[in-house]
Formats: structure tokens, sequence, C-alpha cells
């Protein structure tokens, strides 16, 4: 076995006269600045293209005795899709150029479910738009019908090139999916949220002044604590902001109809939940964007991570701050929460507790009507809760207590379609 060797100027170039070492030198520093002006400009003329893909996994039962779509069903088909073209094609030969894959919709069907998924790459332009689709399309037929975990035909599969404007705002238009990493600190102590960091955040504002936090539902939509218009409850008195400061706001929109749930009375605290609607639609973008709802029947465990964020007050009696600040809380489960010495019986249906037992971490007053997140596996972010009410902000044994979307979902459908 040959024993590797060192190469350089030392000892084993006492042969080498000066101009040659000259001359290997400049010839070394051609070559490197050759390759680093190759590789940026096979970069640059790089660009994002997205493929609108469709295939059916058939013998699968996605729907229940009573003929309705099990959502944890095609919750699992949409993750176990989205991994599937993640696995074919990062071992394949175009692995240096896809990106990523996004799930748009799920179709059930008599005879199984038709998937639709947008494909991101990034290819160099030389190459047709024509020839990369065929690759692409060739590629998912050839391993698709191998996999084990889904039942799926290749002649079922199908591939089109779509414009990037329009692949940007499909992707976009997915629910509970954000543009940036995940860095979360805290709102009572101060810290601020990253740009584009929580898209789905808005600003309720009467007269142009702050007063609750909503979530953004749908192009239309926004959910909300019905508390927030116990007194002011003209639509035309609000306005809704977007982005991560209230001043300048991202983007403004009028408010067309806020719908309080009927069984709301202040200053009881059950049904504290509502839905808004814009007078205009929102296109989306990285920095605005919907988060999703999660169906009626799901729980989440105690102990779980969640996060909340809002414009309000960084301690108790405090006021409003112009940032956006976030926090990243535990669900805590009610037989704690309930303990006397805790809330008690004041913790009724439709409400749960998030926090720390020992305080700190917590909203406050300005972040009523905002959201508590929580994310799968596939980092797609669900609505779990709408900050509710608390005993000040950050006490010891006091954290904030939560309006349970889930237990609302059917409402929010009633109301808005969604």
């Amino acid at each position: 076995m040959c024993s590797p060797r060192s190469v350089g100027f030392g000892t084993q170039s006492r042969g080498l006269k000066p101009w040659m070492i000259a001359l290997i030198v400049l010839l070394l520093t051609v070559v490197t600045v050759a390759t680093g002006l190759l590789a940026h400009f096979l970069l640059s003329g790089q660009k994002m293209e997205y493929y609108h893909g469709t295939f059916k996994i058939s013998d699968l039962r996605v729907k229940s005795n009573s003929g309705q779509s099990s959502p944890h069903q095609l919750k699992d088909l949409q993750g176990m899709s989205e991994n599937l073209v993640d696995d074919i094609f990062i071992d394949s030969a175009l692995n240096k150029h896809y990106i990523k894959n996004q799930v748009v919709r799920l179709t059930p069907e008599e005879d199984g479910v038709t998937v639709d998924v947008i494909m991101v790459f990034q290819f160099p332009s030389a190459e047709s738009r024509a020839v990369r689709k065929r690759k692409i399309c060739s590629m998912l037929k050839k391993k698709i019908s191998n996999t084990t975990a889904l039942s799926i035909n290749a002649s079922s599969v199908e591939v089109n090139a779509m414009s990037s404007s329009t692949g940007k705002l499909t992707v976009h238009a997915c629910c509970g999916k954000r543009a940036v990493p995940l860095i979360v600190n805290r709102i009572i102590s101060g810290e601020i949220a990253g740009k584009s960091s929580w898209p789905w955040q808005a600003s309720l504002q009467h007269n142009n002044i702050h007063q609750c936090g909503a979530t953004l539902i749908s192009n239309t939509w926004l959910v909300t604590a019905a508390h927030c218009f116990r007194i002011k409850s003209n639509p035309q008195q609000w306005t809704v902001s977007f982005g991560t400061t209230i001043n300048p706001p991202l983007m403004k929109r009028n408010i067309e109809r806020i719908i309080v749930h009927e069984r709301y009375h202040s200053p009881a605290r059950e049904y504290d939940i509502a839905v808004v609607q814009l007078s205009s639609s929102i296109t989306f973008t990285d920095e605005i964007r919907r988060v999703c709802l999660p169906e009626a029947s799901v729980s989440f465990q105690p102990n779980s991570t969640v996060y909340v964020t809002g414009f309000g007050a960084l301690f108790h009696g405090g006021e409003s701050q112009n940032d956006l600040y976030e926090a990243r809380l535990k669900i805590i489960s009610d037989d704690v929460c309930k303990q006397p010495h805790m809330y008690g019986r004041d913790i009724k249906f439709g409400m749960f507790c998030a926090g720390y037992l020992e305080g700190i971490y917590d909203a406050c007053m300005g972040d009523s009507g905002g959201p508590l997140v929580g994310k799968d596996l596939k980092d797609t972010w669900y609505l779990i809760g709408i900050v509710s009410w608390g005993d000040n902000c950050g006490q010891k044994n006091k954290p904030g207590v939560y309006t349970k979307v889930a237990y609302y979902r059917n409402w929010i459908t009633s109301r808005t379609g969604l």
C-alpha cells in the first residue's frame, strides 16, 4: 500500500530554480482564481424552479365508518409523502439541485388519495426546463413505485413546470410554514422576535392604537379573543397591521366583520374567542402567512413545548411594545393548573394553562388574542391557544390561561368556512 506524500516547497524543492518556483506559484494562483470565478458564475447562474407533481396512493383507508376523512391519517400521509419525495431526490443524480418539497393538497377518493406536491430545485440556466421536467418525472416514476411504506402506481405520476411566481405563491399559501429558523427567547425579559419569525401574528388596533393580538388563519380571516371587543365592537373603528413592528407596519387592512362567540359574556371567561374578517384579501409572502388550525379531535400533551408572541407589556402594569416579542413555554396539565394554590375551579372547559410554575416566562397585557403555537415533526406550525387571561404576568404558580382552539374548531368552521 502506498503511503501519502506531501506536496510543498520545503526540502523537496531544493533542486528547483527560482524562476520555476515563481512559475508554479503563478500557475497555482491562476487556477485558484479561475476555479473561484467559475464556481461563482455557476452558482449565480442558478435559479429556483418550481414543479407541480401529482401521484395517487391506493389501498389505504383514509375514511372512517361514517364516511368522513380521518385528519390523523391524512396528516400522517402528508408527512410520509414529503419524506418519500425527499428520499427520492436526495438519493439521486439530482441531489445537488434539489431544495425541498411541500405537499399542498391531499384529495381523498374512492380508490385512494391523490397527492399534490410542489418540488423546488435550483438549476443552472443552460439546460431547457422541458428536459429537466422529463428528468424529474422519470426519477419519480422509477423510484416511487419501489417504496414499501406507501402503495403508489408509477403510472399515476405526473409532473408539470410552474412559473416562479405561481410556485412561490402556492408554497406561501400553505399554512404553518416559516421562512426563517427558530431562535426563540422570551417576552417578559424583553427579547425581540426576528423578522419573518411569526408571519401569522397581527396587531388589532382601535383608532390606530394597539389593543390586542390576533392570528392569521386565511387570506381574509383572523382569530382572536372575544374580550378584546367587550366594549368596542364597531369594525369600522378597528384596523389590523402585520409585521414585527407596529410602527411602521409591514401591511395594514381595514376590518369588514367582527364575529364574537355568541355565548361569550363578560366578565365570564368562557367562550373567549372571536373571528375577524378583513375588508380585502392578503397576498402571502415570507413575512405574512397563515398558521394551520388543529382538528377538533387533536389533543396536545402536558409538557409539550409551545410558543407565545405579542406586542404586549414586558411587565405587569407596563405599556404595549412597538416590537414583537416571543416566549417559549410548556403546556401545563389541567390536574396541575386546577390545584387550589393555582387557579382551582377557575379553569373551565375550553381553557388550558401554559408557562412555568416558577413564573418569569409569560404573556402579559396587550398580548390578549394573540397566538400560542406548536409545531409538528415536519416543522408545520399549528394554532393551539389564544392568549386569554391570567393573574398578573410571570407570577409564581400563576401561568397564562389560553383558549383551547381545538375545542372551538367546529365553531371556527361554522363562522368562516375554514
